[in-house]
């Protein structure tokens, strides 16, 4: 997969993106990641990217005739089409599932807002306007961290151990359930007896009953959407009523 990034402090992503796992999958050759600088797509001396908005108020707005420049360039330079995304506020919230959706796309073009947004007209050039949550940030660059991470980790070989994005937190629609590692005993609390048990069909239903149980203690309004039995929803029904 390859990811473009557009942002006026390209300086920003060096550190994170030579490390730890995106490091490695840069590496590896499963992600290639090209920051490009929008201030190269400028026409004035002082290079300027924002201006005051039509109507007044407070702030400054990026303006649309440098992000199409770059979008031209950058969208023309590669064999494969890219889908282009908007990091904004206003966007969709970004969900395990959109990662996973975004994963399978060969290329991944990632424009980063600044000051009071977009000149609206710079929509029209985006396929996918995204949220990381909902509040603010100085800027695009952060979230557009978030979304390289989040979906390199998803590449075929990235992580070494196929069954970790499998197992992850909202994998599966659920958080994770609890990990232990050594000591067994520690500061008077013991990991459960099931994990030293040796017996991974019970591991395996105990880890899948604690998943449901943490989902509904701690964010039950993913249960409605998990792929739950029964059984498991009238567990997560007693947890959420606090009667399990």
């Amino acid at each position: 997969m390859r990811v473009d990034i557009i942002s006026i402090l390209p300086e920003i992503f060096a550190s994170v993106l030579d490390a730890s796992i995106i490091g490695r999958a840069r590496s590896s050759g499963a992600l290639e990641v090209v920051v490009h600088d929008l201030r190269m797509w400028t026409d004035d001396r002082h290079r300027t990217t924002d201006d005051q908005p039509f109507g007044g108020g407070p702030g400054m707005v990026m303006k649309a005739e440098p992000v199409y420049r770059a979008l031209d360039a950058v969208c023309a330079n590669g064999a494969q089409q890219p889908t282009v995304v908007l990091l904004t506020p206003q966007g969709v919230p970004l969900t395990q599932d959109l990662v996973r959706e975004l994963s399978a796309l060969p290329r991944l073009v990632l424009v980063c807002g600044r000051y009071e947004g977009f000149d609206d007209r710079i929509l029209v050039r985006a396929d996918l306007e995204l949220s990381i949550g909902d509040y603010v940030l100085t800027g695009g660059e952060l979230p557009a961290l978030v979304l390289t991470d989040s979906v390199a980790r998803l590449l075929p070989g990235v992580l070494g151990d196929e069954d970790s994005a499998f197992e992850e937190s909202f994998s599966q629609g659920l958080l994770e359930y609890p990990q232990y590692t050594r000591p067994a005993s520690f500061a008077g609390m013991d990991v459960p007896e099931v994990l030293l048990s040796g017996d991974h069909a019970r591991i395996a239903a105990w880890r899948r009953r604690e998943a449901v149980r943490r989902t509904a203690e701690r964010r039950p309004d993913l249960i409605a959407r998990a792929d739950l039995t029964q059984d498991e929803r009238v567990f997560a029904r007693r947890i959420m009523e606090g009667s399990g």
